[in-house]
């Protein structure tokens, strides 16, 4: 049968990366190819829009197999993950019953947040009542000051209840950096806590019980090459002080877990966390591990927070979808994705039911727990893992420099370079080039959300003993925030200011600038009133006047504003706000003649919607 094998697409001859290139330049006709091709990412390096066989000659990613030393591939040889739900305990009964129904759920993981004056040995046993430790994952969150305690309590509970502490797998969560990150409040004094905890943490010896919690940086808005540095320098401070205290690189090594978060840039994130194995064991490599699985990371990852929306919320589901994908391909050990309505109250059965189902969805249906690293090979992915371990890398060797992880969050300049960050991408935002559907782009014209917003407990100490910052705190503040106070404040002031779209002249060009100054305005909750055209200007202000509109926007074609524009703004004589809509050549004239209110794909929508508030008496 040999013989009769063909070389498909052998008639086809090969095309040279020149050859590409000279069809693309040819095509974008004098524009520049960096210019309107390359993608400049946030992340400190571009992405070309192809790539070919040549440019993964000789990276070493694409040597290794899955389970291999330096685990890009992964730390094992399935894609199995697991699937895990949170459970706040207000009630140790009601969260005992809410587990053992999940378990039935398809839930393999379970994740238990007690506040820190509830943990005793009567309570946990209450919790963990019916629920076999060796035969689920079980994670504990609580204050860092009753950690210890917490894993001697569940030490003694397993031995009670004869359960061998080898087969059991989990973690508690112990983050030595919480207080300066999330507080901002300095703590120095951290290694003789954390030394405790790994030492307790030996009577658990499958429990992972110090936590770098990446994710924070997530939520804070960090680019991903920010949240995955910052995770190595975190986890190489814990390596570098508890080693010097005492405890071998294997006792260290694996008691740490890293939870990160995922966010929406969906190749980049698969990129992550195949570069964050590599980097990690290379890292543990150089503390001379008596074992080779010292260096295999654990890695729990949790859907984003920054990039949720109060408004149109369901589109979160959409988000949270995707950034799921991005982790299962990746090869993490477990997900929690958060349920929709999260941001803005306490979830209820159907969006907590709807995040399990998301999970169970890529593994019972679309069988991703089936295949390894299904995008090794690829030409884009590979080159993203190197670029983004490469960026990354030079970070991590940055805080390094400047001290370790401790000295560099305990001055604040991590917090400082995030929240940067945060404030970067919010400006991407406000002027669209980074798109939160429902917020920035397409908003419902009709949805009210100030009714279903609840208002956010406290913290799990219980609040009230935080103290003062002292130092600066990440910022949690999400990327729709700014647009949904803007849209809050028109809701709560009680008006609806109605915007129309005076529309004539060019069919196309009109149609589709009050398409988008329909959806531009719409972001700041007005009443959008558009029309099918007018025969003359004065018709359409008549009817945007007798309509009761307090923003009156021309929508036509570039070459007829200059005869449009002052007719309109002559008609309207001031009886409400006049916009052009577009970047007409003649604006200068425009201007000069008192039109001043543009709106087009350039302009800072956030800050002009501001301005507009302002002038219609919306605080």
């Amino acid at each position: 049968m040999a013989e009769l094998k063909e070389k498909l697409f052998s008639e086809f001859a090969p095309v040279s990366t020149e050859e590409w290139m000279a069809k693309i330049t040819a095509d974008l006709k004098g524009v520049p190819f960096e210019k309107k091709l390359v993608w400049k990412t946030g992340e400190g390096f571009n992405v070309n829009p192809f790539y070919r066989a040549e440019d993964i000659e000789g990276l070493k990613t694409t040597e290794s197999l899955p389970g291999e030393f330096p685990f890009v591939r992964g730390t094992k040889k399935d894609n199995d993950w697991k699937v895990r739900q949170n459970i706040e305990v207000c009630c140790f009964k009601g969260a005992n019953e809410k587990a053992l129904d999940l378990l039935t759920k398809g839930v393999t993981s379970l994740g238990f947040i007690i506040k820190a004056d509830e943990v005793n040995e009567e309570n946990i046993a209450t919790l963990l009542e019916g629920i076999c430790p060796a035969s689920v994952e079980l994670n504990f969150k609580t204050c860092n000051c009753k950690t210890e305690k917490l894993i001697g309590i569940l030490a003694d509970y397993f031995k009670g209840k004869g359960v061998d502490a080898e087969k059991c797998y989990g973690s508690v969560n112990y983050d030595a950096f919480k207080k300066p990150l999330v507080k901002g409040k300095e703590n120095n004094e951290w290694v003789e806590g954390a030394a405790a905890v790994l030492k307790a943490g030996q009577a658990l010896p499958n429990y992972r019980v110090l936590a770098v919690n990446a994710f924070l940086f997530n939520n804070a808005g960090a680019y991903i090459s920010q949240e995955l540095g910052y995770a190595l320098a975190w986890g190489n401070e814990l390596m570098a002080k508890l080693t010097e205290a005492g405890f071998t690189a294997d006792e260290v090594a694996k008691k740490i877990k890293f939870n990160f978060g995922i966010s929406s840039n969906y190749f980049m994130e698969i990129a992550k966390f195949r570069a964050a194995r590599w980097l990690w064991a290379e890292i543990v490599a150089a503390y001379k591990p008596a074992c080779e699985c010292a260096c295999k990371m654990v890695a729990h990852a949790q859907t984003s927070e920054w990039n949720m929306t109060v408004y149109d919320a369901h589109v979160n589901l959409l988000r949270s979808q995707t950034e799921a994908m991005s982790a299962a391909l990746a090869g993490v050990d477990s997900i929690t994705v958060r349920p929709f309505d999260k941001i803005y109250q306490t979830p209820d059965d159907f969006s907590e039911r709807i995040a399990r189902n998301q999970q169970l969805l890529l593994k019972e249906e679309c069988h991703l727990d089936k295949v390894v690293d299904p995008s090794a090979g690829s030409y884009y992915v590979e080159v993203l893992t190197n670029s983004l371990a490469d960026v990354a890398w030079k970070l991590f060797l940055e805080v390094e420099e400047k001290g370790g992880f401790s000295v560099a969050v305990n001055a604040g300049e991590i917090q400082n370079a995030v929240n940067a960050s945060n404030v970067a991408r919010k400006k991407a935002v406000a002027t669209r080039r980074e798109i939160l559907l429902g917020s920035n782009q397409y908003p419902n014209f009709t949805e009210v959300a100030a009714d279903k917003i609840q208002e956010k407990g406290s913290c799990c100490c219980g609040g009230g003993h935080c103290g003062e910052a002292t130092i600066p705190a990440l910022d949690f503040s999400r990327g729709a925030s700014e647009f949904e106070a803007l849209r809050m404040a028109t809701e709560k002031s009680g008006k609806t200011p109605k915007v129309f779209m005076l529309t004539i002249g060019n069919l196309a060009m009109r149609l589709a600038r009050s398409q988008f100054s329909a959806n531009f305005f719409a972001c700041a909750g007005y009443k959008i009133i558009d029309n099918l055209g007018f025969d003359t200007v004065e018709a359409g202000v008549e009817a945007a006047v007798k309509a009761g509109a307090e923003v009156v926007v021309l929508c036509s074609s570039d070459d007829e504003y200059a005869e449009f524009a002052p007719a309109a703004y002559k008609a309207l004589a001031g009886r409400a706000e006049f916009v052009v809509a577009g970047a007409p050549a003649c604006a200068d004239d425009l201007k000069a003649q008192g039109i001043d209110q543009f709106v087009n794909v350039k302009s800072n929508v956030l800050e002009t919607l501001k301005a507009f508030n302002a002038k219609l008496g919306i605080a």
